[in-house]
């Protein structure tokens, strides 16, 4: 169940914004943000220094469709890459002071070595090519979403106080395409993008592959769990719960690309609400992340055209909440600062 906005804590940050030495609403939507982030903790102070972003990593079977320019070996590499602290949401991650963890929710792998930063949620080696058939059944679809419930809880247990989610797999922004399309009514062509960089006949057979997988399966839109079963994938199903139980515990969640955005359609439409318990980071050149955003109500604080993932936009976002909270403690007021406001 999602507990209801902080208004008291939100109108108590804008009040103390209002007597800072500034016009009115001078800070613009960071002045926002300050009250949004009050709202979704009931925190005044905005002071969260337990940030983690969660980097969910899972394997497609369409991937051996041709969707992708990258072979599906590179997910496991990448996540290597993760642990050692080598890749780009490292490095943003380490400028924002947040903590990197990752999850493995279906790598086809034979296993990773011990690591502190490392989640053991797999639910196989990947899921089944969705053009030929569901990607997984039913209750493992469920199953996602209960490992990612259980993952943020033990996160907060250890002192995580804002989420933020990112993602890595071969071959998901053709699962984001498709879950996409199948939540909100618009067509494939609308919502598929070039993912990793596919030109423009490799897009056309993207699209093609998609809507032979919609006619395979026939996912009921009405249905999330039966949407996510059919077209999605594991780390879908996992960052769809991670959001919920954020949601349930008062964690500010913040978005990243088409593919969280893809998650939180999945989340919002199992519990209507929750769209207004996320931030979105930014905007990405996906076409399907800015359909994504206007269904789920949310405006996008940054719009630098990234296509990366990992939760790297939500990274270079962080810094913003940061922000918000020195204002809030830094800054003089009118009477501190012998300053005279407005007549």
């Amino acid at each position: 169940m999602i507990p209801p906005l902080d208004a008291a804590a939100a109108d108590f940050v804008r009040a103390r914004l209002d007597r800072k030495t500034k016009p009115t609403h001078s800070l613009g939507r960071l002045e926002e943000l300050a009250a949004t982030l009050a709202a979704l903790s009931g925190s005044r102070d905005l002071d969260f220094r337990g940030k983690v972003v969660l980097v969910t990593a899972a394997d497609h079977g369409i991937a051996r469709r041709g969707v992708s320019l990258y072979p599906p070996e590179v997910t496991p590499q990448m996540v290597l890459n993760f642990l050692s602290g080598g890749a780009a949401i490292n490095v943003l991650a380490r400028r924002a002071g947040a903590r990197v963890v990752v999850a493995d929710a279906g790598v086809d792998t034979d296993g990773f070595p011990e690591h502190p930063d490392l989640l053991r949620l797999s639910l196989g080696r990947g899921t089944r090519d969705f053009s030929r058939g569901p990607a997984m059944d039913r209750a493992t679809a469920q199953e996602s979403l209960e490992r990612g419930r259980s993952a943020v809880r033990e996160l907060a247990r250890g002192g995580m106080d804002l989420l933020a989610v990112g993602e890595m797999g071969i071959g998901n922004t053709s699962a984001a395409a498709a879950l996409t399309a199948c939540l909100t009514g618009l067509d494939l062509e609308e919502v598929t993008g070039a993912g990793t960089g596919l030109d423009s006949e490799g897009r056309r057979r993207k699209v093609e592959v998609l809507r032979e997988a919609l006619r395979v399966n026939a996912p009921d839109p009405r249905d999330p769990l039966d949407c996510l079963a059919k077209v999605g994938g594991f780390e879908f199903g996992v960052m769809a719960g991670a959001l919920m139980e954020a949601a349930a515990l008062r964690l500010p969640a913040v978005l990243d690309g088409v593919n969280t955005g893809a998650a939180a359609l999945v989340a919002q439409a199992l519990e209507p609400g929750l769209a207004e318990r996320c931030v979105a980071s930014h905007q990405g050149r996906e076409p399907g992340h800015r359909r994504q955003l206007e269904r789920l109500g949310l405006r996008a604080y940054l719009e630098l055209d990234l296509r990366l993932g990992e939760g790297s936009g939500a990274a270079l976002f962080l810094p913003f909440v940061d922000a918000c909270r020195d204002i809030l403690r830094d800054m003089a007021t009118f009477e501190s600062a012998g300053v005279s406001d407005k007549a």
